[in-house]
């Protein structure tokens, strides 16, 4: 596939919103975060004086601070966050990778095969200071669980094929799962000095999974939908997108992570979405929620729920769903229709007792 030869802005920055209509989401609505409706109800991002007022007031009452990096060009600040009750909740959005960039991740990957929108230095950490508990969402890492779990390719028709070629010389040869779907639900670890000193840039490695103390046991617990739509006021939201690709005009494969932080939790979503045009579509959503304790120095309580659906368009036609690909533009409409696959609760645990405080 052939790489990007056009620079993509990054992101918006994240908003700030103490709208009651911003949280007070049906059930469907509350765990994506947000949705078209509450985009353009909810103006309140304190873009003017009487916002600014709004957000001084509740961020003071929640004892919250606001974080934000250096501006270092036009864009402005890059990296935005929020210090609230013992955990530091950061998120940082640049442009997509560069060509050399992309080299030298082909490189550290084993692969040829990008994303043709890659933004590679995108992320969102959420860490304990008691604990020094880091929760991180990255592109690398999800590339990395993409090649590990090595799905065969999806197929398409002929001429679908052929879209993918960037000269009509080339054969065409669909080998690997350029979807790049990806199992990756984050992953943790305890942070050190060493990653405290990288400034939250320590996801530059391909080895999460290994020798970290914090492990997921299965649990019976739910995350609370609502208390997600108590009409607390929004301290913190911000959408990072890790990676795209259009599948050479067929679908669409789009890897990126909601966060929103309200006085009493924080709650994410980190959602893959694919949509190959005519053949199937597929989702798969990581839910994360933390209550806030009176100790912060405890242990927090933080719940995962894992959700996997799928279907082809043939399938939707015989649940009587409408199979035209366009009526699918926005992955929210394709959650209420799609089978789940696979569904998984667990909780946060750590294997040593022994708390490691971040300064």
């Amino acid at each position: 596939m052939a790489s990007p030869t056009t620079t993509r802005p990054p992101p918006p920055a994240p908003r700030f919103s103490s709208s009651p209509d911003a949280a007070a989401q049906t059930e469907d609505e509350a765990p994506s975060l947000s949705s078209p409706k509450t985009r353009e109800s909810s103006p309140a991002c304190f873009d003017f004086q009487d916002d600014e007022s709004r957000q001084k007031i509740a961020l003071k009452a929640a004892g919250a601070q606001l974080i934000h990096g250096p501006c270092d060009d036009a864009q402005g600040p890059r990296l935005h966050g929020l210090l609230v009750k013992g955990w530091r909740i950061q998120s940082n959005k640049h442009f997509i990778l560069t060509m050399d960039e992309r080299e030298r991740w082909e490189k550290m990957l084993g692969t040829t095969h990008l994303p043709e929108m890659l933004f590679g230095n995108n992320f969102l950490e959420l860490a304990h200071l008691a604990t020094g508990i880091k929760i991180k969402f990255n592109a690398l890492e999800a590339l990395h669980d993409w090649k590990q779990e090595n799905l065969p390719p999806v197929e398409v028709s002929a001429a679908a094929k052929w879209r993918f070629c960037s000269k009509p010389s080339q054969q065409v040869i669909l080998d690997y799962d350029y979807t790049f779907t990806t199992p990756y639900s984050g992953s943790e670890t305890i942070e050190t000095e060493e990653e405290l000193s990288s400034h939250g840039r320590s996801f530059m490695t391909t080895d999460h999974a290994t020798s970290s103390p914090i492990q997921w046991v299965d649990c019976d617990d739910k995350i609370d939908l609502v208390a997600l739509r108590a009409k607390d006021p929004i301290l913190f939201y911000d959408e990072v997108v890790l990676y795209e690709d259009e599948l050479a005009d067929n679908g669409v494969s789009l890897l990126s992570v909601k966060v929103r932080v309200m006085p009493s939790c924080w709650f994410l979503l980190l959602r893959f979405w694919l949509r190959v045009d005519g053949v199937l579509m597929r989702l798969r959503d990581t839910r994360m929620h933390c209550s806030f304790q009176n100790d912060s120095n405890k242990a927090p309580v933080v719940i995962r729920e894992r959700c996997h659906k799928e279907d082809t368009f043939s399938a939707l036609a015989l649940n009587g769903f409408p199979v035209d690909s366009s009526l699918y533009f926005d992955s929210a409409v394709a959650s209420d229709r799609l089978t789940v696959r696979k569904q998984h609760c667990e909780k946060l645990t750590l294997k040593e007792t022994n708390p490691k405080r971040v300064s």
